[in-house]
């Protein structure tokens, strides 16, 4: 998916919204469990629910891969589920050197066809750049995250700055916006706005909103650009909506009242 294709979605839909797929065996409805894919029926469920709302799905690798080759093959059966129209991001967070990260992205990009997957920057360039030679892929670079421990590096100061201010400096020489997106959280406002000052250019994927506390209205308005420049992930918030036989219902309705939300601010964006 290209970067123009997705402002087509977001103008389409008039929504800017991401729902995680976190299919926990300990939460989905305990009916769908005498089923012989329990998760790909939860997550069938609530892609068929909530797609008319959202832009784009991300399955986080973890609640699949604790589960071994049957887990994969949920997800691979999910990412194949997904409409084509809607992103498809990987929540994998990988991040290692050479062969390695190449072999990663093939992974994803060429076995999963996913469109993006996560990426953490810790070992610099040669761990991120083979995930950029892939024509309309995308690297989602963790750059400032939600999590309590996030103060325990990203916003300690060095010589240069603040380490996620490097980490952007730094990347942005490494793909340009058609190409690399960053992870920002959306717990602390005021970071999100310093996020945008240093990189105007480039989506954010904003985890946070919704369970974690993160207020949409701030998001959009320090983290938005001239073209939306942002992907709001809500996971929990939608697909644990409800526990019982409605949770497809439940999550449709929370997705509509985000994206009913964001409506209001995607029509008044002339991009």
């Amino acid at each position: 998916m290209t970067k123009q294709e997705l402002i087509q979605q977001i103008r389409l839909k008039e929504s800017f919204l991401c729902v995680g797929l976190d299919p926990d065996m300990s939460k989905i409805p305990t009916h769908l469990l005498e089923m012989d894919d329990p998760i790909f029926e939860f997550n069938k469920a609530i892609i068929d629910a909530t797609h008319p709302y959202a832009v784009a799905f991300k399955p986080n690798t973890a609640f699949f891969e604790c589960h071994g080759s049957k887990g994969w093959d949920s997800l691979e059966k999910t990412i194949n589920y997904i409409p084509k129209e809607c992103m498809i991001i990987a929540d994998a967070k990988r991040g290692d050197i050479g062969n390695t990260s190449t072999y990663y992205a093939k992974t994803f990009f060429e076995t999963l066809h996913a469109d993006a997957v996560t990426v953490a920057p810790y070992m610099g360039s040669d761990s991120v750049l083979p995930f950029t030679k892939f024509d309309g892929k995308w690297v989602v670079l963790l750059a400032l995250t939600s999590n309590e421990g996030a103060k325990d590096f990203q916003l300690k100061s060095g010589q240069d700055g603040l380490l996620f201010e490097n980490v952007l400096k730094t990347s942005m020489q490494w793909a340009s916006s058609e190409k690399m997106m960053f992870v920002v959280g959306a717990t602390r406002a005021e970071d999100i706005a310093e996020v945008r000052k240093l990189a105007p250019d480039y989506f954010f994927l904003v985890p946070g909103v919704g369970a974690q506390g993160g207020s949409l209205e701030d998001v959009v308005k320090y983290g938005a650009n001239e073209e939306c420049g942002l992907l709001v992930n809500s996971s929990r918030g939608i697909i644990y909506a409800s526990a019982g036989l409605d949770f497809a219902s439940a999550a449709k309705k929370e997705a509509l009242k985000i994206q009913n939300q964001m409506a209001s601010h995607v029509q008044r964006w002339n991009f």
